[in-house]
C-alpha cells in the first residue's frame, strides 16, 4: 500500500510537469476569457482586445477588494520579465491592446492611428493615468517600459453600478466624438476620443472619387451632399455637384446645387436652378420643393412650384391641399377665398386621412365648411 501511494504521488508530479511544458494542445475554458469591443464614430473605429476578469469567481467574492488591492495603486516593482515598474494591464492575462483606425485625440491630446498596448496606473485620489504604449505585443504589463510610451493622460474615476465582468463600452457618442469607459466592480474609468472627422471624410472622399465611384453622377452627388450637410468646404461641394450635373443632370443634383447657392446667398442663380430642377421633378419632389421654399421664407416661389404641381396634377388631393396652405400663408383676401375652394375640392377627392384632417382644420380656421 505504501509503495502504491508513493507511485501515485510520483505519477501526479510527472503529470503536473508534463502539463506545464510546451504549447497547449487542447482548448480549455479560460478563467478570464478574451473579449473584444469596438465602436465607430464618423468613420473612425476604435477596437479594444482584453481579458475579462470577474469580481465573483465561484465562491470567491472580491467585491470591495478590486481597486487598490487586486488592482494595486501606482506602479509595481517586479524582479522578473522586464524587471521594471509596471502599471495594470487594463484587463487580464495578455496585453490589452487598443487600435485607432485614424489619427485621434485622447482627452484632447493627439495620438496617431495604430495599435497600442493599453495600461492604467491608479491613484489613491480616485484618478487614473491611462498609458498608450508603442509596445502592443508583449505579454501583460510585465515588459512595460516607460520609454515606449506614445501617450499618457490623466482622468477621473467614477462610481458606477456593480459590474461583475470587466468590460469596455461607449457611454457617449456622436459623429465627431465618443467617450469610452472601462467598467468593473463599482467603478468606471472614462476617457474621451475625438477625431477631425470632417477633414478625414473629405480626404477619404477625394480618394474614393479617384476610383470607380468618380465616373458616375451619384458618387460626386453624395460627396457634395455630405459636405453641405456639415457646411464644410462649400467650394469643393460646389465643384463636385457641378461635375455630377455635367455627368447626368437630374432633380437631385440640381436641387443640391440650389442649396449650395442659397448658402452663398446667390439668390438669382438659386431661382434659375430651381426652375430647371422643377422641369425634372416628380409630383412628390415638386411638392417637397414648395415646402422647402416656404420654410426659407420664399413664399412666392413656393406658390409658383405648388401652382405648377396643380397644373400637372389637377386631381391630386394632397397637391391641392399644399397650394391651399401656401395661399393661407400668403394671407390675402382673394388668396384665402381660393384656398377654401382648393381645400373643398381636395376633400371631394376622397383624400388620405392626414390630408382630410388638414383640409378640415384649414376650412374651420377660415370660417368655411
Amino acid at each position: 500500500m505504501r509503495n502504491l501511494k508513493s507511485n501515485i504521488f510520483v505519477i501526479a508530479l510527472l503529470f503536473a510537469c508534463f502539463s506545464l511544458q510546451g504549447q497547449a494542445v487542447v482548448n480549455t475554458p479560460r478563467r478570464s476569457p478574451r473579449a473584444q469591443f469596438s465602436q465607430t464614430f464618423g468613420i473612425t473605429k476604435v477596437s479594444i482586445d482584453y481579458g475579462a476578469p470577474k469580481v465573483k469567481v465561484g465562491n470567491n467574492d472580491r467585491t470591495g477588494k478590486i481597486w487598490g488591492q487586486q488592482v494595486p495603486y501606482g506602479f509595481q516593482k517586479i524582479t522578473f520579465a522586464g524587471k521594471g515598474e509596471i502599471p495594470w494591464r487594463a484587463g487580464a492575462d495578455e496585453n490589452t491592446t487598443i487600435t485607432f483606425s485614424t489619427d485621434v485625440k485622447v482627452e484632447g491630446k493627439p495620438l496617431a492611428a495604430g495599435t497600442y498596448g493599453f495600461h492604467i496606473a491608479l491613484h489613491e485620489d480616485n484618478k487614473a493615468t491611462l498609458i498608450f504604449s508603442n509596445n502592443s505585443s508583449s505579454w501583460g504589463s510585465f515588459w512595460y517600459n516607460e520609454a515606449e510610451d506614445a501617450l499618457r493622460v490623466k482622468v477621473d474615476m467614477e462610481d458606477a453600478e456593480f459590474q461583475n465582468v470587466l468590460n469596455y463600452s461607449a457611454i457617449e457618442l456622436d459623429g465627431l466624438y465618443t467617450k469610452l469607459a472601462l467598467s468593473w466592480e463599482k467603478k468606471r474609468i472614462p476617457f474621451s476620443v475625438e477625431a477631425n472627422t470632417l477633414q478625414i471624410v473629405e480626404n477619404s472622399l477625394k480618394e474614393e472619387l479617384r476610383g470607380q465611384s468618380g465616373f458616375g453622377w451619384l458618387g460626386k452627388f453624395q460627396a457634395a451632399q455630405y459636405l453641405v450637410r456639415f457646411n464644410h468646404n462649400i467650394p469643393l461641394a460646389e465643384q463636385w455637384i457641378n461635375e455630377s450635373i455635367a455627368t447626368n443632370k437630374n432633380y437631385q443634383n440640381l436641387q443640391l446645387k440650389s442649396i449650395i447657392l442659397f448658402q452663398q446667398q446667390k439668390m438669382e442663380e438659386v431661382m434659375v436652378v430651381l426652375d430647371e430642377a422643377s422641369t425634372l421633378a416628380d409630383i412628390n419632389q415638386l411638392n417637397a420643393m414648395g415646402y422647402t421654399l416656404m420654410q426659407n421664407n420664399l413664399l412666392e416661389k413656393a406658390i409658383e412650384m405648388f401652382e405648377l404641381n396643380v397644373k400637372r396634377n389637377p386631381n391630386d388631393a394632397n397637391v391641392l391641399n399644399s397650394l391651399g396652405e401656401a395661399l393661407v400663408a400668403k394671407g390675402g383676401k382673394s388668396d384665402k377665398k381660393r384656398a377654401i375652394k382648393l381645400f373643398q375640392k381636395s376633400n371631394s377627392l376622397n383624400p388620405a386621412q392626414l390630408v382630410k384632417d388638414s383640409n378640415d382644420k384649414n376650412l374651420a380656421d377660415l370660417g368655411a365648411k
